[in-house]
Order: structure tokens, then C-alpha cells, then sequence
């Protein structure tokens, strides 16, 4: 069976995108083959697409995120044919990615889709939800701490926000001032203008999802927490403060625990625009384009 993929095998802007015709990968063992709903296009496949990680002259496969359905499954595996999934394919340079036909990946990475959602929805949150998670998860804060989130509009700084709200913290984001009513929508306690960097300092912890770097480490205070989402490109250390960036996994549970909070409409889906499989290119040039709010989505 043959299958269509989007992939690279020249480094480069939006024309470098191909629509490549390959067979169809089978389920190994603990492994399931999923039949593509939908799949967000995010920047990291960009960064791939213009040679950021390396792998010239090999052809790489775009795409992490992934909504559809269960259509064959490997050894030892107990998941059911025909249940509507969610999951995350993780790897810089890999041959095929999630934007394709039919996408494998380990059971262990697949959570169940929200009910409430559907593909395109749902595709939208594998990645971005588990960034917010697994970086709040590396900031450590407690109940009651303040939080400065950068970016804070974005896909992974908007989860992160609902996160935190959840999680009792002080939240400050910082977005474009238009932004202001939805994050105060969705649980922040303060708004600051990106217009008016340097952030005042005094933070337990900033999660930097602009990559705003020194200047977002700046706000921290001593030995408090920053986490950045390049890794690779956080700012040194200094005045005790913990600095890491985030090194996303695949994590089925945690993804279900996430899944179940989009049902409960704590989590918010956001959809900027579709686009078929065979337009990946124009996708990508609109992605490079910016000012998006929610995630472009590719429909096989």
C-alpha cells in the first residue's frame, strides 16, 4: 500500500517542501499504525525544513503531532482497531513524520482523542500541551509562586497559562496587547505589553515560550527557575538561577491526563486555518508569515 508524505531532501523555505509517494509503514511490535485525521504543522517542522538540525542529503519527514484513527496494531499491543487517537512523533531527522497518509508510532505515545474534539482540534494539542506540561514540570513552582510566561498567546504559552491557573500560581503573561482578554480568559492574574521589555524582575520562574533569552532571564529572581523551549539557545546561568530548556517527550498517560482536560474545556484547541496534505508548501509559507493565533492544520 502506498501512502503520500510531506518531506524534505533540500534545505531551504517553503519550495523545498515535496509531496513524496511511499509505501505505507507497517505496525512492529508495541507499535500502531494510525490513519492521519488531521496534523498541526508547528515550527519545529519549519526548523527542520531550513536545515536547523542537520541531515543534509537525507530526506526527512515533517510533522509531530497527530489525530486519527487506529488502523492496524503490532505485537503486544492492547489497543483496539478503529478508536480515535492522539500522539506526538518526536525526532529531528526522521524519514517519515506525521504529516503523511498513515503515521506509526509506539503505543506508549498515543493517548485517547478528546470526545468533544474533532481531528483538526485535536491534532492541535499533542506537542504544545505536553510543552506547557513538561515545563512547568522542569520549573518546579509551588502553589502561590509567580509565574512570568513569554510568548504567552502562543500555542505552548497559552496551555501554559491554563496549566498554571490550575496549578495555583501567580500568573503574569506577556503578549501583544490584543491578547489581553483571551489570556485573562483563560486564568492569567496579570497582563504584561511585549511592548515593554525588560520584564520587571522578581519572578520565581519565567517559561520563555518567546525565547526572549536574557532579557526573560532578567525578570527571574535569584535562584529562582527559567526554562526555554530551544535547546541550545537558553542564556548562561548566573545568581544561583536553574536554566534549562525543554527536551519534549512522548508520554501516552500524560497525554490522556491532557486529553481529559480538553473535554472538560480547560484545555482550549485552537485553529487557525486547514490545509490539505497537497498544500503543505502554502502552509508553510503562511507559517512563515507569523502573527498566527492557534496552529495551521494539515488534512490528508
Amino acid at each position: 500500500m502506498l501512502m503520500r508524505a510531506v518531506t524534505v531532501s533540500r534545505f531551504g523555505g517553503p519550495e523545498e517542501i515535496e509531496i513524496t509517494e511511499l509505501p505505507a509503514p507497517a505496525p512492529g511490535p508495541g507499535e500502531v499504525r494510525i490513519k492521519v485525521g488531521a496534523a498541526a504543522l508547528n515550527p519545529v517542522d519549519a526548523a527542520i525544513r531550513a536545515g536547523i538540525f542537520g541531515g543534509e542529503g537525507e530526506r526527512l519527514g515533517l510533522g509531530w503531532d497527530v489525530a486519527g484513527m487506529i488502523e492496524a496494531v503490532g505485537t503486544g499491543v492492547d489497543r483496539e482497531v478503529g478508536k480515535r487517537v492522539m500522539g506526538l512523533a518526536t525526532g529531528h531527522r526522521e524519514p517519515l513524520g506525521t504529516h503523511a497518509d498513515y503515521v506509526v508510532l509506539d503505543a506508549a505515545a498515543v493517548a485517547p482523542a478528546p470526545g468533544s474534539l474533532d481531528d483538526i482540534q485535536a491534532a492541535t494539542l499533542p506537542l504544545n500541551t505536553l510543552s506547557a506540561f513538561q515545563s512547568l514540570e522542569l520549573l518546579a513552582l509551588r502553589p502561590g509562586q509567580k509565574l512570568l510566561v513569554t510568548g504567552a498567546a502562543g500555542a505552548v504559552g497559552g496551555h501554559a497559562v491554563e496549566l498554571a491557573h490550575r496549578h495555583g500560581l501567580e500568573i503574569t503573561a506577556m503578549a501583544s496587547p490584543s491578547d489581553e482578554p483571551f489570556l485573562l480568559s483563560r486564568g492569567m492574574d496579570h497582563f504584561l505589553s511585549r511592548e515593554k521589555v525588560p520584564a520587571p524582575a522578581g519572578f520565581d520562574g519565567v517559561l520563555d515560550a518567546a525565547g526572549l533569552g536574557r532579557c526573560a532571564l532578567d525578570a527571574v529572581r535569584d535562584g529562582g527557575s527559567y526554562v526555554g523551549l530551544w535547546p541550545g539557545q537558553e542564556p548562561e546561568p548566573e545568581r544561583g538561577i536553574r536554566v534549562q530548556a525543554l527536551d519534549v517527550k512522548a508520554d501516552g498517560a500524560q497525554l490522556a491526563a491532557l486529553s481529559r482536560l480538553a473535554d472538560q474545556g480547560e484545555l482550549l484547541a485552537r485553529v487557525a486555518r486547514t490545509y490539505r496534505l497537497e498544500d503543505a508548501m502554502a502552509a508553510h509559507a503562511r507559517l512563515a508569515e507569523g502573527g498566527l493565533r492557534g496552529r495551521l492544520v494539515l488534512v490528508p
